[in-house]
């Protein structure tokens, strides 16, 4: 007996609990006494929708403490789309006591982007600010300038959707950094006078197409880098000497060839000459047998031949010597 107790109450107990669970009892209660018109049965129905009561109720009831009115299929909706629907409620509560002009179509499609609808709706009341990455640019007198600086944005409620974020600001902000630096004659300006490039890249108006609005950009530090034009014109000289030293190269490679080329023809005759010489006593002895020279002719042929050595002898010897003298 006393177990059959105990399994029937434990059955009691299981069955009131499953009760409870798709009857919220209490939270229908509780919504009844927040002011929010809402059937047991649309609970019921929630539990099987596989959509959590206790959400829609709490988005419902902060709503209507509000003065917002909010359709529960709606709520329903946009929970079964994968939403946030305390992030959607909360922004919309701030929204409205901020005076932002905030619908909860709009709110529900920020949400499904992507982006935190409640943190939007915070920077549109406090603006965030952004540090920049050192940006490094070069004015027109060849010396590198790197600056900081702080971007102070408000969220554009409107752009959220298929705006760009944070980085295409950055991006911008950088490029007209880039832009007013180096369309300045002389760094020295830049540094006297940084607010400059502040009103030049809030002239270009970068929060175009972006999901921000810049309110403000502010040169936060400058720093100067190198001298970029002393490295081009050294860059620039050693290019044009080792050209100059190439084209010398060549030419003297040409020299060298031309010279190799000469010594090669005076070779070549000098060959000729010796191959005359060789056939100059065949050629006498020739005309020896034929009787077409005399020996008379012979030895005057041999005088010549050795006043022509002495001669060249002579005029070798007085040069060497000018030769020795000057160099005394």
């Amino acid at each position: 007996m006393e177990i059959g107790i105990i399994i029937i109450v434990a059955a009691s107990l299981v069955g009131l609990w499953i009760i409870f669970y798709f009857i919220p009892i209490g939270l229908w209660f509780r919504a009844l006494v927040s002011g929010v018109h809402i059937s047991l049965l649309q609970l019921i129905f929630m539990r099987w929708r596989k959509v959590p009561p206790g959400t829609i109720v709490q988005a419902l009831i902060v709503g209507t403490k509000a003065g917002i009115d909010l359709n529960r299929n709606d709520l329903e909706a946009h929970f079964l789309a994968g939403g946030h629907v305390e992030r959607v409620v909360n922004a919309l509560v701030s929204a409205s006591k901020a005076n932002i002009d905030l619908s909860f179509k709009m709110a529900t499609a920020i949400d499904l982007a992507g982006r935190d609808v409640f943190e939007a709706v915070q920077m549109s009341v406090n603006p965030k600010v952004i540090n920049t990455p050192p940006v490094t640019a070069v004015a027109k007198d060849g010396i590198q300038l790197i600056a900081k600086a702080r971007v102070t944005v408000r969220a554009n409620i409107k752009q959220l959707v298929g705006g760009a974020g944070e980085e295409t600001v950055l991006a911008r902000v950088g490029e007209g950094i880039v832009s007013s630096i180096g369309s300045a004659t002389n760094h020295k300006a830049v540094l006297e006078n940084p607010d400059f490039i502040s009103k030049v890249v809030l002239d270009k108006g970068l929060d175009a197409g972006t999901a921000f609005e810049i309110l403000s950009i502010d040169i936060a530090d400058i720093d100067i880098g190198k001298n970029i034009g002393a490295v081009l014109q050294m860059d620039q000289a050693n290019a044009d000497k080792n050209i100059a030293q190439a084209k010398a190269e060549g030419r003297r490679t040409m020299a060298v060839a031309l010279e190799q080329e000469m010594k090669a023809k005076a070779q070549e005759a000098r060959a000729k000459v010796i191959e005359a010489e060789v056939e100059i006593p065949l050629a006498m002895a020739e005309a020896f047998r034929k009787g077409n020279l005399g020996i008379m002719d012979y030895y005057k042929f041999k005088n010549i031949e050795s006043d022509t050595n002495m001669r060249d002898s002579i005029s070798k010897g007085g040069k060497d010597k000018g030769t020795n003298e000057k160099s005394s």
